[in-house]
C-alpha cells in the first residue's frame, strides 16, 4: 500500500495539554480514509496541522515522502492539498458562480475580482455547479443559500481546486438525508478520479459506506488503524468511542 501522507511522532500542545500526542499515522493514496474519535480526541487539530492552519510543536509531516517542516496554508496548492471547515467559509457577498470562478482563476480574491474569466473558466465553473446541484442558484449571493447549499458550495470550491489530497472536516454534519446522499456521491467520485480523501466523521454508517481505511484517535493518540469493519469491531474502540 502506497501512502500519500504520513506523520511521525506529531505533537501539538495547548497550555501543556497534548491535543495531538506523538501521533504516527499513514494515509493511503487514492483511497478514502476515515478519521474518527470522541469529541476532543484531536481530529480537527490534526486537520489544522496538516493544512497549515496550526503549527505543530514537534514531529514530522510527509506529503508523498517529502517532509514539510513548516506548513503555510498558501503553499497547499503546490503540494496538491485542500480542505473544508466545520464552519463553512465562503465569499458571502459574491454570487455562487463567482465563488467558484475565484478559485479557478487568480487565487488572491482582490485580483480575482478584476480578472477576465475566459469561456473555459466559465464552462468549468458551470460544470462544477451542475455536479453539486447549484447551477440554478449560480447568480444568487452565497449569503442567500441554505445551510446545506452552503456546504455544497464549499465542496464545489474544493472540486475547483483539483487537489490530490482533500481533507473533509465533518462535511455531513447537520444535513438532511438528501444532501448527505449528494455529498456521498461526490466523495466517491473523487476516489474514482484517483484523489486521496481524509474524512472526519461521527456517523459510523457513513464511515462504513465510504471508507477504505480507518484511523481512530483518542486523547490525541492513535487508538486503532486499518480496515473499517475490523477496526470498529475491536474492543478498545468500542469502549473508547462507542461507549460499549
Amino acid at each position: 500500500m502506497k501512502y500519500i501522507l504520513e506523520t511521525k511522532n506529531l505533537v501539538k500542545s495547548f497550555g501543556g495539554v497534548h491535543a495531538v500526542d506523538h501521533l504516527s499515522i499513514n494515509i493511503p493514496e487514492k483511497m478514502i480514509t476515515g478519521l474518527v474519535g470522541p469529541n476532543g480526541s484531536g481530529k480537527t487539530t490534526l486537520i489544522n496541522m496538516l493544512s497549515g492552519f496550526s503549527p505543530h510543536n514537534s514531529g514530522e509531516i510527509f506529503f508523498s515522502d517529502v517532509e514539510r517542516k513548516k506548513i503555510m496554508p498558501w503553499e497547499n496548492q503546490v503540494y496538491g492539498i485542500t480542505r473544508t471547515f466545520q464552519q463553512v467559509r465562503l465569499f458571502d457577498q459574491m454570487s455562487v458562480l463567482d465563488n467558484i470562478l475565484v478559485i479557478l482563476t487568480e487565487r488572491a480574491p482582490f485580483y480575482a475580482l478584476f480578472e477576465r474569466h475566459s469561456g473555459y473558466h466559465l464552462k468549468c465553473a458551470e460544470d462544477i455547479l451542475k455536479k453539486i446541484d447549484l447551477y440554478e442558484k449560480r447568480f444568487h449571493n452565497a449569503a442567500d443559500l441554505s445551510y446545506g447549499q452552503r456546504k455544497l458550495l464549499e465542496i464545489g470550491r474544493v472540486l475547483a481546486m483539483d487537489a490530490n489530497i482533500i481533507l473533509f472536516d465533518e462535511p455531513f454534519a447537520g444535513l438532511f438525508p438528501e444532501v448527505i446522499k449528494k455529498i456521498e456521491k461526490i466523495v466517491l467520485n473523487l476516489k474514482q478520479e484517483g484523489k486521496s480523501v481524509v474524512l472526519v466523521e461521527h456517523n459510523m454508517a457513513i464511515i462504513r459506506k465510504l471508507c477504505d481505511h480507518l484511523i481512530v484517535m483518542d486523547a490525541g493518540k492513535l487508538l486503532a488503524e486499518g480496515h473499517p469493519e475490523k477496526v470498529l469491531s475491536e474492543k478498545i474502540v468500542l469502549e473508547a468511542y462507542l461507549g460499549e
